[in-house]
Order: structure tokens, then sequence, then C-alpha cells
């Protein structure tokens, strides 16, 4: 496992296929579930979510999530019976418990039952996903991307090989198509001008030529966005940006 720095500035994790970690978020209050699910996905993980026992264990065995975020208390039962039943399909799928009690003998219950970790109401988002971070790096679930790749949300573009790929798919583009993908991949989020793409990606200004990138957009959208959740966007009158499918 290696570690590389985003171009948002965090560390990134990915599975050994490069495809973005998946995570599993097992509790029954919905609005805690979302803000959970949402400081993963800023992560670039992938999420889903189950409200009970026994929808955990089935998206479990449909998702096979690198780690599981699991409330003990549960409206069908808890979440020591649900983490036997997960360790029988996923064995080694690390477990960071949630709980609204602190006392020292559940914490205790907690791990003996096979929890990796364990985590008490009310806590901070960023110690969540700091811990989870700790467990799936320890798992060895995960690799690492290494410098010279780029990761925007299940889009992997590797700048030394010129490999790119979207969950896990590889997908193959031309010379210049992988120059503006690329520029969009370094800038995510962000809205760049026609004007600084033909500046980047062609080096030199085309004028009256500036259809140009709009005809390399629907290329890309063709090969990065077809039977997908769309990537590109269009700003009308501002530009292009790429951002995580929705």
């Amino acid at each position: 496992m290696t570690t590389t720095t985003s171009p948002q500035g965090r560390t990134e994790l990915l599975r050994a296929d490069r495809t973005p970690v998946r995570v599993l978020v097992v509790d029954d209050e919905a609005p805690l579930t979302e803000l959970l699910s949402m400081a993963l996905r800023y992560e670039g993980w992938e999420v889903r979510s189950a409200g009970d026992g026994a929808g955990a264990v089935r998206m479990a065995r449909d998702f096979r999530p690198d780690a599981v975020i699991l409330d003990v208390m549960l409206p069908d039962t808890d979440g020591f019976a649900v983490l036997g039943r997960l360790r029988r399909e996923l064995s080694e799928v690390p477990v960071l418990f949630l709980t609204a009690r602190d006392a020292v003998e559940d914490r205790i219950a907690g791990l003996t039952a096979g929890g990796d970790d364990y985590v008490t109401k009310p806590f901070s988002l960023e110690e969540v996903v700091a811990r989870l971070r700790g467990l799936i790096r320890r798992s060895g679930t995960a690799a690492v991307r290494s410098e010279s790749t780029l990761v925007v949300g299940d889009l992997v573009l590797d700048e030394d090989s010129h490999e790119v790929s979207r969950g896990g798919t590889s997908i193959h583009l031309t010379a210049t198509e992988f120059e503006l993908l690329r520029f969009l991949m370094r800038n995510p989020r962000r809205v760049l001008s026609k004007a600084q793409i033909l500046d980047r990606v062609w080096n030199y200004d085309f004028g009256g030529q500036a259809n140009v990138v709009e005809l390399y957009i629907s290329y890309l959208r063709k090969k990065i966005d077809a039977g997908r959740s769309s990537m590109i966007h269009t700003r009308r009158g501002a530009g292009y940006l790429i951002k995580p499918g929705e």
C-alpha cells in the first residue's frame, strides 16, 4: 500500500482494481446516515446505506463493501448480531461500530463481538472518516493510487501509462482527448473556460475555431459518460467542469 495526495490535498485510497473504496453505512437515523454518506463520498468513496440489520446483510451481499459503519442499536436487531451475519458473508471486512452508549462494558462487547473500532455518539465526521481510513489501510483491502494517478469519482487516469478507466472498465482515448481529460481532472469541480482549455490543451489560440473544444468535449462524453451518470458538465456561457457522477 502507498499513499498520495489528491488535487484537493487529501491522501486517497483505492481498491486493488483501482476503483473507489466501497463503504456500507448502517444506521436507522436517516439524517445521520446522509451526513456520513456525504462525508465519505467527499473522500471519493462509493457509499451505500441500510436502515436495519436485514437490509444491511442484503446490501453487503450485493455491494461487497471494503468497510462497514454499523450502528449498535437497529430497529430489527442489534449490531452485534448483524456483525455475525456479515462475517459469514465477508470474513475480513473491517467494521466500525457506532453507539450512543460509552460504558466500558459496551466497548468491550463491541470489540469482543469482532468489531474493529468503536465510536460513541455524538462524534465528529472527521473522526469517523479518519478511523475508517485507518481500518481500511490496516486491512489491506485497498491499494493506494500512485502520484501519477488522478481520480475523480470512479474515473481514474494514470499520467505515466496514459491508461484511463471508469468503474474498472478501460477507456481508450486519443492523445488530444487524454490531454483534455487530464486538464479537467486536475481541476475537479472547477469551471474551465474555452480559452483556458485552448491555451492548456492546444497551446495556442484557435481564434474563431474555439468550437474545437465543444467537439472534443462531445468526444469525451461519448467515451466517459455513455451509459453512466454524467461527469462532464457544461456551464452555459462559462465553460466546462468535471465532477463525480451522481
